[in-house]
C-alpha cells in the first residue's frame, strides 16, 4: 500500500500527457503575458486596504519593511516554483510538481489544498470587488435593494448579485480562451498600475517628514488571544507576537502576506506557455519583484502623507488624500481598486480550473472534466462547474474569517514545493533544468522555515478548519481517487503477464 500511495509520475510522462489531442491546452502565452498575470493577481486588496491596517495596528511607518519581509518569504518560494515550472511545464502548479517528486498521496493533498485556496480566494475577492462597486454606486446616488447587497453576519439573508455576476462573467472569459483572458488582464492591469503610480507620484508631493518619526514605533504588548482565535504559536508555547518594534514588523509581515497571495498562480499556466523553460522563471520572479517595489513605495508615501495613528483601516489610500484636502482622489482610487480586483478574481479562477483539470487528467478527479473545448482549447467543463459554485458561494456566504484559509493554503503549498525541489534534485539529477534554484538545499530549507513561521502566527481555528478540509480530502482519495488513478491503472496493465507496457487508457 505504501508503494501505491507514494508512487511518482515521471516528468516525461506528465509532458507526454499534455500532447494528447483531447487533453491538450493551447500554447499562447509569453513571458510578458505571465508577468502581467502575476502583477494582475498580486496587486489587489493588499495594496488598497492592508497598508493602513498593519501601519496603524502593527508596524507604523515600518510597514514598508513588513512588505519587504513578506516579499522575501515569497521570493524564496518563487525561486523553487521557477525551477519546477521550467522543468515540469504542465498545468497544475504545486500539484504537478508534487506528483513528480513526493508521490501520489502528497500530490493529492496539495491539489486538494489548492482547490480550496483558489476557490475561496476567488469568492473573497469577488465580495471585496462588490463592496467597492457599491461604494461607487452610493457616491453616485444609486443603491441596489438590500436583499441584493453585500452581506455580513448582522444583515441576515441576502444575495450579493454583483459578486456572483462578476464570477460568472469571468468564467465566460476563461472558457473563450487564454489569449482573450491575457488581453483582458493586460488592459485591466494597465489601468490598475496607472492608479497605483498616480498615488505614488501625486502622494509624494504631500509627504511630511514628521510623520515618519518614529519610523519604528516602540514595541507594545499584544493582549492575549481568546480561545481558538489566538495564534497557534501562542497556544503551543505561550508566546504571543507584539505590536510595533522589531517584532511588530514580523507580525505585520504575517498579515500583509495576504497581499502577495497569487503569484504562484502563474505556475498553473506553464502548459499554455509557448516557451515555459525560458518564460516561466521570468514571469514568476518578474511579477513578484514589480509588486514588492510598488507595495513598498505606496506604504512609504501613505505613511508620509498621514500620521500612521490616523490612517484608515478600510480605505487608507483614499482617506490619506482626503486628509490633504483632495477628496476627489477617493473616487479615483475606489475605481482603481474595483478594476484591480477584477483581474485578481480572474487569475485566481484560472489557477483553480487548471489544478482541477490536471487532477482530472490524472484520474484523481472524474476524467469527464479533463476534456478541452474543441474550438477554444480550454478546460471548459471544470471552468463552468467551478465558476457556478464559486458564484453561489460569493453570493451567499460571509467570508471574512474564512479568508485566513487562503493564507494557510498558500503557505502549505510553499512548503511542499520547497521540499519537492530538494527531493527531485536527489531522485532525478539528470533532468534538464532551464532554471536552477540556487543554494540547494539551504535556500529551500529556509523557505520551509519562513513559511512555517508565518503559518504558526495564524489563528488556531484556521488550522482546525484547514485540518477538516484535509480530512475530507483523505476520505475522497481513498474512496475514489486511489482506485481511479491513471498512473495506478497504467502500472496495473503493464505488470500483467503478456500485456504490453504502456498507458492503460486514453
Amino acid at each position: 500500500m505504501s508503494n501505491t500511495l507514494f508512487r511518482t509520475k515521471k516528468v516525461e510522462q506528465s509532458i507526454r500527457d499534455t500532447e494528447e489531442p483531447e487533453h491538450a491546452l493551447k500554447k499562447s502565452l509569453s513571458a510578458l503575458d505571465l508577468t502581467v498575470f502575476g502583477v494582475g493577481v498580486i496587486i489587489g486588496t493588499g495594496i488598497f486596504v492592508l497598508t493602513g491596517t498593519v501601519a496603524k495596528n502593527n508596524a507604523g511607518p515600518a510597514v514598508a519593511l513588513a512588505f519587504v519581509v513578506a516579499g522575501v518569504v515569497c521570493a524564496l518560494a518563487a525561486l523553487c516554483y521557477a525551477e519546477f515550472a521550467s522543468t515540469v511545464p504542465v498545468a497544475g502548479s504545486a500539484y504537478t510538481f508534487s506528483y513528480a517528486s513526493l508521490g501520489e498521496l502528497p500530490a493529492w493533498i496539495i491539489g486538494w489544498d489548492l482547490v480550496l485556496e483558489f476557490a475561496l480566494g476567488t469568492a473573497v475577492v469577488a465580495v471585496g470587488w462588490s463592496g467597492y462597486i457599491h461604494s461607487l454606486l452610493d457616491n453616485a446616488g444609486w443603491q441596489l435593494p438590500a436583499a441584493l447587497g453585500t452581506r455580513d453576519g448582522a444583515e441576515g439573508f441576502g444575495f450579493d448579485i454583483l459578486a456572483a455576476v462578476l464570477v460568472l462573467v469571468l468564467t465566460g472569459v476563461l472558457v473563450l480562451g487564454m489569449k482573450l483572458s491575457a488581453r483582458v488582464t493586460s488592459v485591466v492591469v494597465a489601468i490598475k498600475v496607472t492608479v497605483v503610480l498616480v498615488v505614488i507620484i501625486a502622494g509624494a508631493f504631500f509627504v511630511t517628514a514628521g510623520n515618519y518619526d518614529p519610523f519604528v514605533p516602540k514595541a507594545q504588548a499584544v493582549p492575549a488571544g481568546e480561545g481558538l482565535r489566538a495564534p497557534l504559536i501562542q497556544l503551543m508555547i505561550g508566546w504571543a507576537p507584539s505590536n510595533f518594534g522589531v517584532m511588530g514588523i514580523f507580525t505585520a509581515a504575517s498579515v500583509v502576506f495576504f497581499a502577495f497571495i497569487g503569484f504562484d498562480v502563474v505556475a498553473t499556466a506553464a502548459e499554455e506557455t509557448r516557451n515555459p523553460q525560458r518564460d516561466m522563471p521570468r514571469g514568476i520572479l518578474g511579477s513578484l519583484f514589480i509588486c514588492t517595489a510598488l507595495y513598498v513605495a505606496v506604504s512609504i508615501v501613505v505613511t508620509g502623507m498621514q500620521r500612521y495613528t490616523d490612517l484608515s483601516v478600510d480605505a487608507p489610500l483614499a482617506d490619506a488624500f482626503k486628509a490633504t484636502g483632495h477628496p476627489w482622489f477617493a473616487g479615483f482610487i475606489s475605481f482603481g481598486a474595483a478594476i484591480g480586483l477584477t483581474t485578481v478574481c480572474l487569475i485566481l479562477l484560472l489557477g483553480q480550473t487548471r489544478v482541477f483539470f490536471a487532477m482530472s487528467r490524472d484520474g484523481l478527479l472524474p476524467r469527464f472534466f479533463s476534456r478541452v473545448h474543441p474550438r477554444f482549447k480550454t478546460p471548459y467543463r471544470p471552468t463552468i462547474l467551478l465558476g457556478v459554485i464559486i458564484a453561489i458561494v460569493a453570493g451567499f456566504t460571509p467570508l471574512s474569517e474564512l479568508a485566513e484559509l487562503v493564507n494557510i493554503g498558500t503557505l502549505f503549498a510553499f512548503v511542499v514545493v520547497a521540499l519537492g525541489v530538494i527531493i527531485l534534485r536527489r531522485t532525478r539529477p539528470d533532468l534538464p533544468r532551464a532554471f536552477r534554484t540556487p543554494w540547494v538545499p539551504f535556500l529551500p530549507i529556509l523557505s520551509v522555515a519562513a513559511s512555517l513561521w508565518l503559518m504558526l502566527n495564524l489563528p488556531a481555528e484556521t488550522w482546525l478548519r484547514f485540518g477538516l478540509w484535509m480530512v475530507l480530502g483523505f476520505i475522497f482519495y481513498f474512496l475514489y481517487s486511489r482506485s481511479h488513478s491513471r498512473l495506478g491503472r497504467e502500472e496495473e496493465v503493464g505488470s500483467r503477464p503478456g500485456k504490453p507496457q504502456g498507458p492503460a487508457f486514453r
